[in-house]
Formats: structure tokens, C-alpha cells, sequence
């Protein structure tokens, strides 16, 4: 016989082991919420587990009670789960509809649905651009938006679907966390001169009060200046980008510049006190350089026309807007155009590698895991699709598009000295086209080295790694900017 103790024991520990409530289905589910309530579950998923079928993507209500799962968004695209409604009634999601042959760069729409399939609206139908962490609070949706390099709050209306743009916190938000009564807020943040920030406000976004002060640690370093500037490029489209100058920069001289290019294509550069990744932009300043960062057409923040004028158009209008970004610098007299380098990791590898094969105009270039031949990378990579969306073919409808725009097209006219650095497991854009960039290199006799770190996908995302990454980049420039032989740091332990 238990005693009463143990009897209380054993309850509590058969009400807390876990259950399954879904088993035996032919779906994968991608993300889920409980309802505030706690009845329901709403859940996005997909036919199969594969990355690429995201954008075969249905919703369904499971009842906790019942059991009973119910479909109530199953459009042709793409449809994912973003939050529920505070009263349980309803959710919003996002949707491609019926696209799924450009969703990979146009905007998705919001819409708001009740549980019963009925009541839909789409919410904030004319905002040009994408929405990044919506939550649905007793106050309505609030969530994130790119305005060009700033992130603001977007506050919609959940009933008319109304939206304004709200200023108030930091330049950029990342993310935050909205109280149950929807009063209060906590947000990570940052401003252009500073480390991103925990903070916290009253909804609206009043009486905004700092939680940490992590900037305070590189008040005395001699970080990063910079700031936005634009140009045209060959086509006419506006480009704009982030300038980081040295401290003790000066109008009448000339700089080495070094053109630090981002991933997506539809990521985006800000300014920022302290950019890294594998570069060590900050020291090359404090060397005495120029670092420009351009977001070339594609990027995100300016807009859906924006994000799909490299359509058809990859690598050859991405190096329009580099090069004209570059040439503007020099037109200034701002630039030694003797002591230029570029680099960039994943899209922006891929634009570095077609500047290798497509201009004499740098010493040096570094690729970071970066496409050199969109047929092998069709064939290779984890997400089919967006070969198909952004070249509008496949390799076996339309060859000459596949090779205009890869780098290996033109690798006889390289003449740049290469560093090749790529992830051993990297899945969404596989070290074939590292192998076979490498080649192409040695087979024309340009000077190249490639390097593999074990272990890693497409990020490098360990310390001692990134750091053994970043030290590479640092020899590498050093030899044909500075012209310096510099020794990695092999044998020191202390």
C-alpha cells in the first residue's frame, strides 16, 4: 500500500510525463502555438520533412479534447502559422496564395482567419515589404519591419487591418516580448553607434527605459564610424550602402578599401560599431582602411521592386552595384584604387567569386562559401527552388541563363588571387562549388588557397573556428593590400 505521500507523488508524476496528442500522420509539422485558452493547438506543416517543400505549407486547429484536427488554410503556396488571437477565436498567418514561383523575394501577405475557417481578412495589404515578429496583444499586432537600414515597430489594426509605423524605440529592433496585458514590452535593440541593448517601455512604445548598458564596454575602443551613403549604378537603380571610416580619417588622402558584401541575397548591412563575422573589419580600420558594405539590389528594406531586380539578373547586376559603389568612392577621391579588396560569405561569396572571374579591379578577393556554378549548385543544394525562382529555369529549360550568371562561365579571364574558405558539411550551398572554383583557379594559373573547416555547415558558428577564419582573411588581405607576410598565430598558447 502507498503511503499518502507517495500516492501524491505518483499523481503528480503520471499528470507531468509527456504524451504524444498527434502520432501517424503523413505531414510534418513545421511550428506550432497552444491557444491562450489552452483547448487548441494550431500548427503549420508540410508533406514531408524535406526543407524545400516549405512552400507546400498548410495550417491546422487540433482540438486537446476532441483530437480532431481540422485544416483551415491550405492554399496552393506556402501558408505559416504567426500567432493567435488573445481570445482564442482567431489567428493570423502568412501567405504566399498561389505563388510558388517567386515567393523567395516577394512579399508575403498577412491575414487574419477565425478557427471556423470564416471571418478572413488580409491585414496591412499596401505595406511594401516583409513583417518579422508579429504578436497579437490585447492592444492589437505589433511587429518589426527593414525601412531601408533602420527596423521599426509596425502596429496593425487586427479588425480593419490599418497600419502605422512607430519610431519611437531603438534604430533597429530585433526582437521583444509583450507582456499578457499587453501594457508592457521588453525589446532587444540597437542604434547605430551602439551594442545592441535590452530595454523596456509602456505600449504605445512610451517611457522607453534602458535594462543593460553593454555599450559602455567599447566606449574606449576605438570602434567602427560610419555611415549610409548612395549611389547609381549601371542601370540607373539607387543603391545605397554603409561607409566605415577610421577614426582619425581625412578628407585629402586616399585609403585602401575593402568591400565587405552580405549574405540573402535579401539580408541587409547596417551601420554598426562593431561588424565582424570571419572579417576583421575593425582592425582594418584602425589599419587605415575604407570598408564599404553595399546592399546591392535584392537586399531587403526597400521594397518588394527592389528585392526582384536581380532576377535573371544574379551576379551581373549584384556586380553593377558593387563596382558603381566603388567607383564612386574613387570619383571622390576617397579611394587608392591600387589597394582594393572584396569578400563576402554565402550570396555575398557567390558575388565575390563573379567579381574573381568578371574584374581585375581588386588584389584580393576572399569567397566564403559561396555558388561558382549555378548548375552544379542546382543539382547539390538543399533549397531547389530558389535556383528556379531567382534564374526563372531550370538547367535543362534554359542553359545560357545558368551561365551568364555563374562564375565559372568566365573563369579564363580570372586573374584576382583567391581565398576559398567553406564549411566541410555545408548542405545549402555544398563545397562542390568550392572544389570546383579552386580548379578553375589552378587550371589558369591564378593564385588561390582553399580552406575547409571541419565540422561546419554553412555558418562557421564556433568561436575558436571563426576566430582561425578571421585570422586567415587577416593574412590573406594583409599580403596584397599591405604586402605584408603575416604569420597565424599557431604556437601561441599564453
Amino acid at each position: 500500500m502507498l503511503l499518502p505521500e507517495q500516492m501524491e507523488d505518483s499523481v503528480i508524476k503520471k499528470k507531468n510525463e509527456a504524451r504524444i496528442l498527434i502520432d501517424s500522420v503523413n505531414f510534418t509539422i513545421e511550428s506550432y502555438l497552444w491557444s491562450p485558452d489552452g483547448s487548441k493547438i494550431a500548427f503549420s506543416h508540410q508533406p514531408n520533412p524535406l526543407i524545400q517543400s516549405f512552400y507546400k505549407s498548410d495550417i491546422s486547429i487540433f482540438d486537446v479534447k476532441t483530437k480532431a484536427i481540422k485544416t483551415i488554410v491550405a492554399n496552393p503556396s506556402s501558408d505559416n502559422l504567426i500567432d493567435w488571437s488573445p481570445d482564442s477565436k482567431s489567428i493570423i498567418y502568412a501567405t504566399n496564395l498561389t505563388d510558388s514561383t517567386s515567393n523567395f523575394y516577394t512579399n508575403n501577405k498577412l491575414f487574419r482567419i477565425d478557427i471556423d475557417g470564416t471571418n478572413k481578412k488580409q491585414l496591412a495589404a499596401d505595406f511594401d515589404e516583409e513583417l518579422y515578429n508579429l504578436k497579437w496583444t490585447t492592444t492589437g499586432i505589433i511587429g518589426t519591419v527593414w525601412q531601408k537600414t533602420n527596423r521599426p515597430f509596425i502596429q496593425i489594426d487586427p479588425v480593419t487591418g490599418d497600419f502605422n509605423i512607430n519610431n519611437n524605440g531603438p534604430t533597429r529592433t530585433y526582437s521583444f516580448s509583450v507582456s499578457k496585458d499587453g501594457k508592457s514590452i521588453a525589446l532587444q535593440g540597437a542604434d547605430n553607434d551602439d551594442l545592441t541593448e535590452i530595454l523596456k517601455a509602456n505600449l504605445p512604445l512610451e517611457n522607453i527605459l534602458k535594462v543593460t548598458d553593454n555599450s559602455a564596454q567599447i566606449k574606449d575602443w576605438l570602434v567602427a564610424q560610419s555611415e549610409v551613403i548612395s549611389w547609381k549604378s549601371k542601370d540607373g537603380a539607387l543603391i545605397e550602402g554603409v561607409l566605415f571610416k577610421p577614426h582619425d580619417y581625412v578628407e585629402t588622402k586616399k585609403y585602401p578599401l575593402l568591400v565587405v558584401i552580405h549574405g540573402g541575397p535579401t539580408g541587409i548591412s547596417v551601420p554598426q560599431p562593431t561588424p565582424s563575422y570571419v572579417y576583421p573589419i575593425v582592425q582594418w580600420l584602425n589599419k587605415g582602411a575604407l570598408v564599404l558594405m553595399p546592399n546591392y539590389r535584392g537586399s531587403a528594406g526597400y521594397g518588394e521592386k527592389f528585392r526582384s531586380l536581380n532576377v535573371k539578373n544574379l551576379g551581373v547586376g549584384d556586380m553593377w552595384d558593387v563596382m558603381s559603389g566603388v567607383q564612386s568612392l574613387i570619383d571622390k577621391g576617397m579611394v587608392d584604387k591600387e589597394k582594393m579588396g572584396a569578400m563576402g560569405w554565402s550570396q555575398g561569396g557567390y558575388i565575390s567569386a563573379f567579381l574573381t572571374t568578371n574584374t581585375d579591379a581588386f588584389k584580393a578577393i576572399s569567397v566564403g562559401a559561396g555558388i561558382s556554378n549555378w548548375m552544379t549548385y542546382y543539382v547539390n543544394t538543399d533549397i531547389h527552388p530558389f535556383t528556379r525562382q531567382y534564374l526563372k529555369a531550370t538547367p535543362w529549360s534554359d542553359k545560357g541563363i545558368y551561365e551568364k550568371t555563374s562564375p565559372m562561365t568566365n573563369i579564363n579571364k580570372a586573374t584576382t588571387p583567391t581565398l576559398i574558405q567553406h564549411g566541410e558539411f555545408d548542405k545549402r550551398v555544398p563545397p562542390a562549388n568550392a572544389f570546383e572554383l579552386y580548379q578553375g583557379l589552378q587550371d589558369v594559373g591564378v593564385e588561390t588557397k582553399l580552406i575547409i573547416y571541419k565540422g561546419f555547415g554553412h555558418g562557421i558558428t564556433k568561436p575558436k573556428e571563426r576566430l582561425a577564419a578571421m585570422w586567415h582573411n587577416w593574412q590573406w588581405f594583409g599580403k596584397y593590400i599591405w604586402g605584408e607576410e603575416i604569420e597565424l598565430p599557431l604556437n601561441d598558447h599564453e
